[in-house]
C-alpha cells in the first residue's frame, strides 16, 4: 500500500482521474462530472474505504477498496 497523503497532490489527482477515466463505472440515473467522481474518490481514499496500491509484479498503482486488498 501506498499512503495517499505521500504523494504530490497533483500526481494524486492524476492517478485518480486515471483511475476513474479507466474504470467506466456507471454512477445510476444521474451523470456524474469528472470532478465529481474524483472528489468521491479522494473522500474514500481519505475516509479509508479505498487504498492505493503498487503491483510490483506490473509496475502500476491502482485503487481499491480496503475490502478487496490482500497484502
Amino acid at each position: 500500500m501506498i499512503p495517499w497523503q505521500d504523494l504530490d497532490p497533483e500526481t494524486l489527482e492524476s492517478l485518480i482521474e486515471s483511475f476513474v477515466l479507466r474504470e467506466g463505472t456507471d454512477y445510476g440515473e444521474q451523470e456524474r462530472s469528472l470532478e465529481q467522481k474524483v472528489a468521491d474518490v479522494k473522500l474514500q481514499l481519505q475516509s479509508g474505504e479505498a487504498v492505493l496500491v503498487w503491483s510490483e509484479l506490473h509496475e502500476t498503482v491502482n485503487i481499491m477498496a480496503r475490502g478487496q486488498f490482500r497484502g
